[in-house]
């Protein structure tokens, strides 16, 4: 886990040196997301996760360094939900944290705005995980291990269209590549994955 944390800060501070050492525009903005998100699960034997619906809220500044590439970090606060089953149980995941993507964006303009896309890496933080039935915190430590890992670390695209007003509409995929489970980590794996459609506003 220290080896992500540092790769992330890693690449922070080299978006900060870019930003101080580069002819570059700065600006920001703020969005909004619909979420969908749930659980690539493997060796959980009869146990299935279905995605539903979350909000996700936060903003971005966007460091221009060419008319054409720019890299944009990103503060987000989600809250997401899942639906689990095993066998004929179910109950629903509910999760809220917050998320530092950093995308390395190309962009191409027309008369009207412009095209965006781009991939990069995002680093996460849970603040609270439970089941809505079982009502139990599953981050919650108990002979120093617990239910869920409160840290994820991932890859995620981005596309979407910016309109001269600065109004964007964008789409997301995300795929965490840390296992969610802490307690039975040697046995199984559970890593997230979320799709978003969002708008935003870039100032």
């Amino acid at each position: 886990m220290k080896k992500m944390v540092l790769v992330c800060l890693s690449v922070l501070m080299t978006t900060g040196l870019v930003t101080v050492n580069a002819q570059t525009h700065i600006s920001y903005g703020v969005k909004a997301e619909a979420n969908m998100s749930n659980f690539l699960l493997s060796d959980l034997d009869n146990q299935s996760s279905t995605m539903k619906l979350g909000p996700t809220l936060g903003g971005f500044m966007n460091i221009g360094l060419h008319e054409n590439f720019s890299i944009q970090p990103e503060v987000l606060f989600f809250y997401r939900n899942s639906k689990m089953e095993t066998g004929t149980a179910e109950d629903d995941f509910r999760q809220w944290g917050m998320q530092v993507p950093v995308y390395f964006l190309g962009q191409t303009y027309t008369n009207s705005g412009k095209f965006y896309a781009g991939v990069g890496p995002y680093l996460g933080l849970g603040f609270d995980a439970r089941y809505k039935d079982a009502d139990k915190d599953l981050y919650k430590k108990l002979n120093d291990e617990a239910d869920m890992n409160r840290w994820d670390f991932g890859l995620g695209a981005l596309v979407g269209y910016e309109f001269q007003n600065g109004i964007q509409i964008n789409a997301g995929y995300q795929l965490g590549l840390v296992d969610q489970l802490d307690a039975l980590k040697d046995d199984a794996s559970m890593r997230p994955q979320t799709v978003s459609l969002g708008v935003g506003y870039r100032f």
